[in-house]
């Protein structure tokens, strides 16, 4: 894949995402109408990212939830039913639903955030993140695999503060990442790093940078 078609690969990735923006949305909208070529790597990238967002994962609740469950559900109906206590036998089965799926069923979706791309290497790397950003999600696209006595390390670097390290990630497989440290996202960058076989000894990345993106 030569530098084109890496940067056609890459506008292609951005307009499935809806990060490709005004004039230059516009200008590929009008090339899709003329390159079917173009329009196929759209479509790919639509058949990559559809359903990343969908995910819903059960989660054990801890006790104290369901005691609030509890509380919130109205009284034990009396002994003598009367017609008149239906309402609120259907509101509290309301409640009750509307709990459940507040803590019990809650969706820990991922949209897609960004594109990781290299001008000297091949591939891409597709970045999805939950809404809180403490989870990211890295999808490899014809990435090439480094030398066994290599690495790729993940970094964000905050605005105006030195690089963090997010761990290793692989070029063959999807990596999921916990954020744990308090780093602020906004107007940060995310970069992979060349690094010696598991990872930078110095805690700064040592390495060339490879892939990276503007938050």
């Amino acid at each position: 894949m030569n530098t084109h078609q890496q940067r056609d690969e890459a506008l292609a990735a951005e307009y499935a995402l809806g990060t490709l923006r005004g004039a230059a949305r516009l200008r590929f909208q009008r090339r899709l109408k003329t390159e079917p070529e173009l329009a196929a790597a759209v479509a790919r990238w639509l058949n990559l990212l559809s359903g990343m967002d969908n995910h819903l994962q059960p989660i054990a609740p801890p006790e104290r939830v369901w005691k609030k469950i509890a509380l919130a559900l109205p009284e034990k109906a009396p002994t003598h039913h009367y017609p008149r206590s239906l309402p609120w036998l259907t509101a509290a089965g309301l409640v009750f639903a509307v709990l459940l799926y507040t803590f019990v069923i809650r969706p820990s979706a991922l949209a897609p955030l960004t594109v990781l791309n290299g001008e000297q290497h091949s591939g891409q790397w597709v970045v999805s993140a939950s809404s809180t950003r403490d989870r990211l999600e890295l999808t490899p696209v014809n990435v090439t695999r480094v030398a066994s006595d290599k690495s790729l390390e993940l970094w964000v670097i905050p605005a105006g503060r030195a690089p963090v390290s997010l761990g290793l990630i692989e070029g063959g497989s999807a990596r999921t990442i916990e954020i744990t440290k308090a780093i602020s996202m906004e107007n940060a960058v995310l970069a992979v790093s060349l690094e010696p076989r598991g990872g930078s000894t110095t805690g700064q990345p040592t390495g060339p940078v490879l892939y990276s993106a503007k938050l």
